[in-house]
């Protein structure tokens, strides 16, 4: 589920932006609420990018049929794949078609009811699972394979729960793949334009970003995570790094997406995908 959220576009009587901690049930409550409210307008606004039944991992525009981050596609079919942070499941849809089996998780209820509605669109259905991805629903070894589009990783206080979750639920040599913000991006301002090209914070302030309401509850969070720190936090969690790959953009990509436009992919990483095998 590829976000897309701009701190710079909200008039004045929307939630307060600000930098401050963030615990895990304050930040899990607030984003189930934002991915809730904002779903409907998410899918109408990306749904022809992402498709119905693409796999694409980011704003770039990589596309899992060309990447095979995942591994050779002969080699998908019969496998149980998990997809975290599914939003309406469109990549779990791609898997189904290369004879996975696929299972699409999200903490949003409205993101996976339009799952159920693009299912209803077609012939044939993905399973749908609503849950927090640091507290999995599933047996131990319970699947050969986990990814996840920009979905839950950012999300989360302790990424370190949702690692030790997906180590916990893949059997031994399984592959997990997640795609996030590149971390270089959090130095810089989250616009599309020039003004997004200067440095105007620091790149190891991992002070989550927040946005509150009135009352100074959270409705919005985001955590902040150095390469160093996910590379660790994988490492601990008992994972091997394969690859890190930071998707270059595509002179055919001409769109905005949130802070992501052709001109910011031109001179930064906007996107890294972590290919990890579970030891």
């Amino acid at each position: 589920m590829i976000q897309e959220h701009d701190a710079h576009e909200h008039a004045a009587d929307e939630p307060e932006a600000a930098r401050r901690t963030a615990g895990e049930a304050e930040s899990s409550r607030a984003n189930r609420g934002w991915w809730d409210r904002n779903a409907d307008e998410y899918q109408s606004e990306h749904g022809t990018f992402l498709g119905d039944d693409r796999f694409v991992w980011c704003p770039e525009g990589l596309d899992e049929m060309e990447a095979g981050l995942l591994g050779p596609l002969e080699s998908l079919a019969g496998l149980d794949v998990l997809e975290i942070g599914a939003g309406a499941a469109q990549c779990s849809r791609w898997l189904a078609a290369q004879g996975a089996r696929p299972v699409a998780l999200d903490l949003s209820h409205r993101q996976l009811q339009h799952g159920r509605r693009i299912d209803g669109e077609r012939s044939g259905s993905v399973a749908l699972v609503q849950a927090d991805a640091a507290v999995l629903p599933f047996c131990d070894g319970a699947f050969d394979l986990a990814c996840s589009a920009y979905g839950a990783i950012p999300f989360v206080a302790d990424p370190r729960k949702v690692f030790a979750e997906v180590h916990r639920v893949l059997r031994p040599g399984g592959r997990w793949v997640f795609s996030a913000t590149h971390p270089v991006r959090w130095a810089f301002p989250d616009e599309p334009g020039p003004e997004g090209l200067t440095a105007t914070m620091s790149y190891f302030d991992r002070t989550p970003y927040v946005e509150q309401d009135e009352r100074g509850r959270a409705v919005y969070v985001e955590h902040h995570s150095t390469l160093g720190d996910r590379v660790r936090d994988l490492t601990a969690a008992g994972f091997r790094l394969l690859d890190l790959v930071e998707p270059e953009w595509p002179a055919w990509n001409t769109q905005e997406w949130g802070g992501w436009s052709p001109l910011r992919g031109a001179h930064l990483p906007g996107t890294a995908v972590f290919v990890c095998s579970r030891d």
